[in-house]
């Protein structure tokens, strides 16, 4: 009997692949593994002769999909901002908050105090959460140092996680998330002598795959955001961008003009800036975490975002203050209930569109010569995956081919 190949039979396939049928979904299926990728998937009366004598697994019926993607995420930080939950639940808004010297600040300053090891340890924590969950990749920003070594120092623990954990990490050097306190009312010397420096220096340390920036009022205009991204294109870096959180500042527009992977938060979008968004084939990222977490009442223009055809992606926006989210597939109930995607949309949001927004190229679908990321769950249907709500119905993960 052949062992070198792993076959999966007697499945409910969730391809994801546009096939015409809801989730592509393949009815008694089958999914044949060589070397750590999909090499056949197909209906099980149809599995080529040559396979017969191989070792098949009986997956008894369970709905496998592609394994999941949270593609934006701030999982490495300091300390925690509890205190700071209270404060708004007590009246103070985001921006009174962080003007207070709280919000990012606060965990600027903790992050700084923490070791390489105190971040690797906290951040594990975090990401073995969303492993349990069928989570296969992960994308981690920086962005809570504001200082060159702090700034370093995080992506050296998220590049660090990938070879502590089964699970693959894409990082985003996100120096311009908000200005530290010794540069209060001079931005464009922070970009100079801090943000900048930095970028280049991770860059020739390897350790980024995309450049982002929050481009916000409380944050950087988007004259700013163009330096940040200027150096990205000279350094042959892609770019992504927090925009239109809290307002609309066309940060989205600047973000396509640089064929951004994404775009993400957007409530405050307008119809310029998807049409941008369409011209670009940039991802939105929406974010019903921080969404939730803040009370927003405005939400994300998802019929425009449709009605222009823009691929829609869901994530956690897993951080300390905005989001302290860990739970992707909460966060697909959450895009069901608040934004009022359908369960097939919010499972492509966190596959096929996730694995988009990250330059994924290999994964996010079940299909021949992707990589075998998959997930079997012991449901009936893939609609349950958005529709419970606490719930976790993870039978395994298989990563690469291997559990």
């Amino acid at each position: 009997m052949d062992v070198s190949k792993r076959i999966l039979t007697n499945a409910r396939l969730a391809t994801l692949v546009d096939t015409g049928a809801p989730y592509g979904l393949i009815e008694d299926g089958t999914l044949v593994i060589e070397g750590g990728r999909i090499a056949w998937i197909g209906k099980t009366p149809d599995l080529p002769s040559h396979y017969s004598s191989c070792k098949k697994e009986d997956l008894g019926g369970r709905v496998v999909t592609p394994g999941l993607i949270d593609c934006h995420t701030h999982v490495v930080f300091g300390g925690d901002r509890a205190r700071e939950f209270e404060m708004r639940l007590e009246g103070a808004t985001y921006e009174e908050v962080a003007r207070a010297g709280g919000g990012i600040i606060s965990t600027v300053k903790a992050t700084r105090a923490a070791s390489e090891e105190d971040l690797l340890a906290a951040a594990l924590t975090r990401v073995d959460a969303l492993i349990a969950e069928g989570i296969t990749a992960i994308e981690i920003k920086s962005g809570y140092g504001l200082d060159r070594d702090t700034e370093l120092r995080m992506l050296r623990v998220a590049r660090r996680i990938a070879k502590e954990r089964p699970v693959t990490v894409r990082t985003s050097f996100l120096g311009a998330h908000a200005i530290p306190p010794d540069y209060k009312d001079r931005p464009d010397a922070y970009l100079d002598e801090v943000c900048l420096p930095a970028l280049e220096a991770a860059h020739s340390e390897g350790l980024i795959d995309a450049v982002d920036g929050f481009c916000e009022g409380i944050a950087f205009s988007p004259e700013q955001i163009r330096r940040v991204f200027d150096k990205a294109r000279d350094l042959g870096l892609a770019v992504k961008l927090h925009a239109e959180q809290l307002s609309n500042l066309g940060g989205t527009a600047l973000a396509a003009s640089y064929g951004a992977l994404s775009a993400d938060h957007l409530e405050y979008l307008d119809e310029a800036g998807v049409s941008a968004m369409a011209a670009s084939g940039s991802v939105a990222v929406v974010l019903p975490g921080a969404f939730y977490t803040l009370r927003e009442t405005q939400l994300p223009p998802m019929d425009l975002l449709r009605q222009h055809k823009v691929p829609i992606a869901l994530a956690t926006d897993c951080n300390p203050g905005s989001s302290p989210l860990a739970s992707l597939l909460l966060t697909m109930n959450m895009g069901c209930t608040l934004f009022r995607m359908t369960p097939e949309e919010a499972l492509a949001g966190v596959t096929r569109v996730a694995a988009r927004a990250l330059g994924l190229d290999d994964q996010g679908t079940l299909e021949p010569g992707k990589r075998a990321d998959l997930a079997v769950w012991n449901i009936a249907h893939p609609a349950e995956l958005s529709y419970r709500i606490g719930f976790n119905a993870l039978e395994k993960r298989i990563f690469g081919g291997s559990e």
